[in-house]
């Protein structure tokens, strides 16, 4: 492997100097000094093939993000939002078998019920409004509850499916925004975030972009 094909390597596997690449903010001589240093790459002649070789795939890498960055933003632009207030969040052990009847009757009411199963417990998503429902069916067996939740659902066209980094464009607008995502699920078109009612105005600010 020569020493353009290591630097690809490399930077693959570090996401954030690709992303400094993608924006153009990054010292190129440091950089290939960096590579160079991690990988016991002494040669001068190979110190700048690492420098070439960043450059050549900054170049891609901007041309490709920029494209692709426009489609999700046009993506997100064109979808709806959703927005619920006083939900709350249950964890419950994976072994609960009430979880059916305390979703009977809530749906049975026209109510809200999102179930996410893990390895070993299972998060119930629902209105605060059917706070004695769960705990009539699972009462002691509710591990914890969170209260005081949103949920926000951005509801896009079908070409989500085939758009290249939505999820990762969306968690990277939460992140530089300071917005905790509490849960999160998807289902086709709709992606739906549980957040803090604190954080609605701001969410929506950066998803109506």
């Amino acid at each position: 492997m020569n020493s353009a094909e290591k630097t690809k390597e490399y930077i693959n596997h570090h996401p954030s100097i690709k992303d400094c690449l993608k924006s153009g903010i990054i010292n190129y001589s440091k950089l290939a000094r960096k590579i160079a240093e991690e990988l016991k790459i002494t040669k001068e002649s190979s110190i700048e093939s690492i420098l070439v070789a960043s450059r050549r795939i900054e170049r891609n890498l901007k041309d490709s993000s920029d494209s692709n960055e426009k489609k999700i933003r046009k993506l997100i632009r064109e979808s709806e939002l959703e927005v619920k207030n006083k939900i709350i969040v249950y964890t419950v052990p994976k072994n609960s078998l009430s979880i059916d009847d305390a979703s009977r009757e809530i749906r049975k009411n026209n109510g809200l019920f999102y179930v996410i199963e893990g390895s070993q417990v299972i998060t119930l998503i629902t209105s605060e409004r059917f706070t004695e429902v769960v705990k009539k069916h699972l009462g002691k067996k509710i591990i914890k509850e969170k209260r005081g939740l949103t949920i926000v659902t951005l509801k896009t066209s079908k070409e989500l499916e085939g758009t290249i980094g939505v999820m990762g464009y969306l968690f990277s607008l939460f992140k530089e925004n300071g917005v905790n995502i509490y849960e999160t699920m998807s289902c086709w078109t709709d992606t739906i975030f549980v957040i803090e009612k604190t954080d609605v105005g701001r969410v929506l600010d950066f998803l109506t972009i």
